[in-house]
């Protein structure tokens, strides 16, 4: 363990728990559904006969169901345990996905990606709330930094991989998602779910509703959005920025998504020391936010391929703190009961940043496109998202500041 504490800090013996290395297994899985894809975007516009400006389709329809379905999933993990809600998002996930690589028909595919969404509301909400069942304190914060650290290296894997596949079929790449197939399975055979609190009332909605009517509480949940809208800014049109304005490949954009996704699980990493090195988490959210917004404007004006790959870096490493102690945050203030349900609304918020994200920006680059030029639209529309975000961003954190202590 002496490498892991080295790493992570302190606490990072929580790997030693055999419940929370399933936790990490699921964590492989749940961030394929966006990073995988976003290396493909270009190319698959000529696959399916459509224009650049919808294909931001393929991110909006897997983010879109999360919105409504991702509250609900929350308060069935609470009322019948994390572990049947997390096996059924698996394995879902995992057959809509490699339904993928048998059509060519856009609407099927976009149809596809919205079942392949509803599965996905089963996995990374009850993930984090799983966490948070199992630990607390700086432990549960170290272990949110651990699992994401899992996710990061899930997500510097893949998208390099989808890219590489793609320029040998376009149907390979989403052969991976198979991976949640055996993944439903190790989950439904050796996950252990902490026992239930024999005093615990169960769901209150009222309570529930009570606690997000909370001025604070409502700025972390409206905070929450923020780095989803950054980087699915970022994902959904890094390969427009490589391939078509940069003159690079989609090789080349797997690996700047990979990049960014190396440093945003080393910056999740670090959460567990942060917590622990300030008396607020203030100061940590306030550089994470300025660091992925600084980082989308870097990728959106970067004049050649190792500037857009800089940028890449900053956005992950950003976006990998602020996203792990916004979740840590909603997960340590929820009390055990409501704890499915606060996180995964929490969760949802994000979903509302990154479905909300490709629409609008596809809506002003397909506006600005004929204007101005491709250039122009799409670099004009990645820096108006970072002004929003730092805005949106600063002023949540001030504001909750007490909360996130």
């Amino acid at each position: 363990m002496g490498l892991a504490t080295r790493f992570a800090g302190d606490e990072a013996d929580v790997v030693a728990d055999p419940r929370f290395r399933v936790i990490l297994l699921g964590s492989v899985v749940s961030p394929m559904g966006a990073s995988l894809v976003s290396p493909l975007l270009d190319s698959l516009t000529g696959v399916y006969g459509i224009p650049g400006a919808r294909i931001g389709l393929l991110m909006a329809a897997f983010t879109a169901p999360g919105v409504l379905a991702i509250p609900l999933v929350g308060m069935v993990s609470d009322r019948v345990g994390r572990k049947p809600v997390l096996t059924a998002g698996l394995a879902l996930f995992g057959a809509a996905g490699l339904g993928l690589a048998f059509t060519t028909d856009f609407r099927v595919s976009v149809a596809l990606r919205l079942v392949q969404g509803v599965g996905f509301t089963g996995i990374a909400p009850v993930l984090i709330a799983a966490t948070g069942d199992l630990f607390t304190g700086e432990r549960e914060a170290t272990a949110q930094g651990l699992r994401f650290t899992t996710v990061g290296g899930s997500l510097a894997v893949f998208p390099f991989l989808a890219g590489l596949l793609v320029a040998v079929a376009w149907q390979y790449p989403f052969y991976l998602f198979a991976l949640g197939l055996p993944a439903a399975a190790v989950v439904h055979r050796r996950f252990e779910e902490p026992a239930a609190d024999p005093d615990a009332e169960g769901l209150d909605v009222t309570r529930l509703l009570a606690l997000v009517r909370t001025p604070r509480i409502a700025l972390v949940l409206l905070g929450r959005a923020v780095p989803s809208f950054l980087w699915f800014g970022f994902l959904t049109y890094n390969s427009i920025v490589v391939v078509r304005l940069l003159d690079g490949t989609p090789g080349v954009a797997g690996a700047l998504v990979a990049v960014a996704s190396v440093a945003s699980s080393v910056g999740g990493s670090q959460v567990g020391r942060l917590t622990a090195a300030f008396d607020t988490r203030r100061a940590p959210l306030l550089v994470g936010t300025a660091a992925a917004g600084l980082g989308l404007a870097a990728v959106a004006l970067a004049p050649s391929l190792p500037v857009a790959g800089a940028g890449s870096l900053v956005v992950g490493a950003g976006f990998g703190v602020v996203l792990t102690l916004y979740r840590s945050t909603v997960s340590t203030v929820a009390p055990a009961a409501l704890r499915g349900s606060l996180v995964s609304l929490g969760e949802s918020a994000g979903r509302i940043g990154s479905t909300v994200a490709p629409v609008v920006m596809g809506g002003a680059v397909a506006f600005a496109t004929p204007r101005y030029g491709l250039a122009v639209a799409v670099r004009g529309t990645l820096l108006a998202v970072v002004v929003g975000s730092l805005v949106v961003g600063t002023a949540c954190v001030l504001f909750a500041d007490r909360a996130m202590a």
